[in-house]
């Protein structure tokens, strides 16, 4: 395991800072961890990961990080026991020692990667956030009560997207984790619903559309009050009640819905890329 022997000289203090290592998790808003059994790999890692990668050692990766090379080592090993052999450590001799990522090492980067950029693009993304009840629970899906009616949502999911919870992924800043989500999301619960601008279509007028033809289930009707245009996308922001939803859409949708304040429009958006968590701090359910 060790690249030169000089592992055991340090073993306690590598205790001691990974246990300093595990408070850093979840930095904030849009930073990811993939998830397996208790282990949670995250940026701090991916990054212990890469530099191994650069610096063909522990060593070297643990010096351009500046951290000790035995809390390198233990992070290394600790991760190894849920994700598999991350890196291939070789001992000197004639070829000379040193350590490479191996195909799940590498692969593993690959997934976090993915899942920072999806998180990265989400954040960047406008919400609408409604408050509301539990009405009824089916499967994944939740029926929740809102000041604007019945909204269908995933009950903690993650949105259409590869950073759901199906991929062991989560968002740092998610009030909920997607498999926790489904196990605390129940009838009668405060929770808020949230949907993206960017997962909104936009209507205009009385459009016939039949409810059993689109697989977009929420449905509701508004009127314009805001268009800010942008030199691809346009922010249009649609009150429903006393309720702001906002929508993305492509400058070419925008000039040819030709909208203005005061519009009346029709508003959709899928179950699956609605998001139904745990409102913190509330509780309905006795």
């Amino acid at each position: 395991m060790d690249e030169s022997g000089e592992e055991g000289a340090a073993d306690g203090s590598a205790a001691e800072e990974s246990a300093a290592e595990g408070s850093a998790t979840g930095a904030g808003r849009g930073s990811a961890a993939l998830i397996e059994g208790d282990a949670e790999f995250d940026g701090r890692d991916a990054a212990l990961l890469r530099a191994v990668h650069e610096a063909g050692s522990v060593a070297g990766a643990a010096a351009e990080l500046g951290r000790s090379r035995a809390r390198a080592l233990s992070r290394i090993e600790a991760l190894e026991e849920s994700f598999g052999r991350l890196v291939e450590r070789r001992r000197g001799g004639s070829g000379g020692g040193g350590s490479r990522l191996t195909e799940a090492g590498r692969g593993l980067l690959d997934r976090y990667d993915r899942l920072q950029t999806v998180l990265a693009a989400t954040a960047s993304v406008p919400e609408t956030v409604l408050d509301g009840t539990v009405a009824s629970v089916d499967g994944e899906l939740a029926d929740v009560d809102t000041a604007v009616g019945t909204v269908r949502g995933l009950r903690g999911g993650a949105g259409d997207t590869d950073g759901g919870g199906s991929d062991g992924a989560r968002g740092a800043g998610d009030a909920v984790g997607a498999s926790d989500g489904r196990d605390r999301v129940a009838v009668g619960d405060a929770v808020q619903v949230r949907i993206g601008a960017d997962a909104v279509t936009i209507h205009r007028g009385d459009v016939g559309v039949d409810p059993d033809a689109t697989s977009a289930r929420n449905r509701l009707r508004g009127e314009v009050v805001e268009v800010d245009a942008g030199e691809t996308v346009s922010t249009v922001r649609v009150e429903v009640g006393e309720t702001a939803f906002r929508a993305l859409v492509t400058a070419e949708s925008a000039a040819r819905l030709d909208l203005e304040p005061g519009d009346d429009v029709a508003i959709r958006w899928k179950a699956t890329a609605t998001r139904v968590v745990e409102h913190v701090g509330r509780s309905v359910r006795e």
